[in-house]
């Protein structure tokens, strides 16, 4: 047992879009970052190295050690330097991780660069998806008892910990993040693992999905780096085409996806009908401004692109996404998904999960969402049952639901017994979270 209640615990969210880090006990964390990193091998870099070397040497030196070869670039004002041969590089796939060198550089800058902390003197509390392994689990066990030698751990899991954001052991949460969407039914604190289901249309989806839309109608989104705008009278801008021939794809497509992802959350909001090409051909148009300047007007896609939640097969209507073609019958929309979900628990905690759908994630903060998603369940779900979503007010709290339930229970006086502490592991070995957290 773990008993050190004077030294705040440090909450740690590593999200497919973005790494929530902040400390226990407060409401919001102090460090949101992407996710991907930027990496360089070292192979590419030796010849261009000595032009470069004195504008990065000056910024976060500690995150950019070559590790095997590769250096990488953590945090969005690294990633938001362009550079010669950067690729973009996730470490998750599907929610899990595969690269465990980025996840170890990401919570080194979470630690070291952002919350300025000591791992030994905090207890680390870690979301994970309910998807996770065990081979997973003790993976992240032993680095963090191992590298960091924290002085105790505890992994839960992300639907739980929604769920405690909202003062709620029972629920359905219904997590729409940035790369999938999962429906996790909870019930005293306990994820239903059996009545999980997931689909891989999160935001990274959409935003791709508006940004083929975009391209059909002939607007390309210049990334930041490509242009350069000088003001010649008060008020007029004239914008000169920079060209970089060294970018990587990777790194063009993420500048990119920064301000389509911009656009979809300015513009879009959820349809209260299904989305119908006729309904939608004559509503007025948004106008929206381009970093590099021209303004382009968004009509139908405001709404067409959200509804692919409810509608999975309204994404192959768009152009160039041809390759979701394979993939899309599995997937179902939104609703489908809850009554799937609540379907596979028992009878007799049906009502109550009916009762009480929860919203997390940055892709449920949506305009209209909640009403759309509430409207649909009245339809399809059973007349005896009282359909309830509920989504916190504000759209911070629903982004960061996962990383506030983490900070309230680990701030509990009743949770400090619970904690994975380091002689535990020392005694036992890394299998022993399996038994410490459920």
């Amino acid at each position: 047992m773990y008993g050190g209640d004077e030294v705040s615990a440090i909450v740690i969210d590593l999200g497919s879009h973005t790494c929530k880090a902040g400390y226990a006990g407060e409401d919001a964390p102090k460090a949101v970052f992407p996710s991907v990193v930027g990496c360089i091998d070292q192979m590419d870099a030796d010849d261009d190295k000595e032009n470069n070397d004195s504008e990065t040497n000056n910024n976060d030196v500690d995150s950019n050690k070559p590790k095997g070869k590769r250096r990488l670039y953590v945090g969005s004002q690294a990633l938001g330097f362009r550079r010669d041969h950067m690729e973009v590089v996730s470490p998750l796939k599907d929610g899990v991780v595969v690269d465990w060198d980025i996840v170890d550089s990401i919570w080194d800058h979470a630690l070291k660069d952002c919350l300025l902390v000591d791992p030994k003197e905090h207890p680390m509390l870690l979301a994970e998806p309910s998807s996770n392994t065990q081979q997973q689990r003790e993976r992240t066990a032993e680095l963090m008892f191992e590298k960091y030698k924290v002085p105790a751990l505890f992994l839960a899991k992300n639907a739980v910990l929604t769920s405690f954001a909202s003062g709620r052991a029972t629920s359905v949460v219904v997590d729409s993040g940035g790369g999938s969407t999962t429906v996790a039914p909870v019930h005293d604190g306990y994820v239903l693992q059996k009545a999980v289901s997931s689909s891989p249309i999160g935001g990274e989806f959409l935003t791709e999905c508006l940004m083929k839309s975009l391209e059909s109608k002939g607007i390309v989104i210049k990334p930041r780096y490509s242009f350069k705008r000088k003001e010649i009278q008060p008020g007029v801008f004239q914008t000169v085409d920079v060209d970089f021939p060294h970018t990587t794809e990777s790194y063009k497509l993420y500048s990119q996806r920064v301000i389509a992802s911009d656009i979809k959350e300015c513009v879009c909001r959820a349809p209260d009908t299904p989305y119908d090409e006729s309904a939608y051909s004559n509503i007025p148009m948004t106008p929206y401004e381009l970093p590099d300047g021209q303004t382009i007007e968004i009509g139908a896609d405001r709404f067409k692109i959200p509804d692919i939640l409810f509608n999975p097969p309204l994404a192959q209507t768009i152009p160039g996404m041809d390759n979701f073609a394979e993939i899309s019958p599995s997937v179902r929309g939104l609703p489908q998904m809850v009554i799937e979900s609540i379907n596979r628990c028992d009878v007799d905690i049906r009502k109550e999960l009916f009762g009480s759908i929860l919203l997390a994630g940055g892709t449920a903060s949506m305009q209209q969402l909640k009403e759309r998603l509430e409207k649909d369940l009245l339809e399809e779900s059973p007349q005896a049952a009282r359909v309830k979503v509920l989504a916190s007010g504000n759209a911070t709290e629903r982004r960061f639901s996962v990383w506030i339930g983490g900070s309230i229970l680990a701030s509990l006086g009743s949770f400090q017994q619970m904690w994975f502490s380091k002689s535990e592991y020392e005694e036992h070995g890394a299998s022993y979270i399996q038994r410490k957290c459920p």
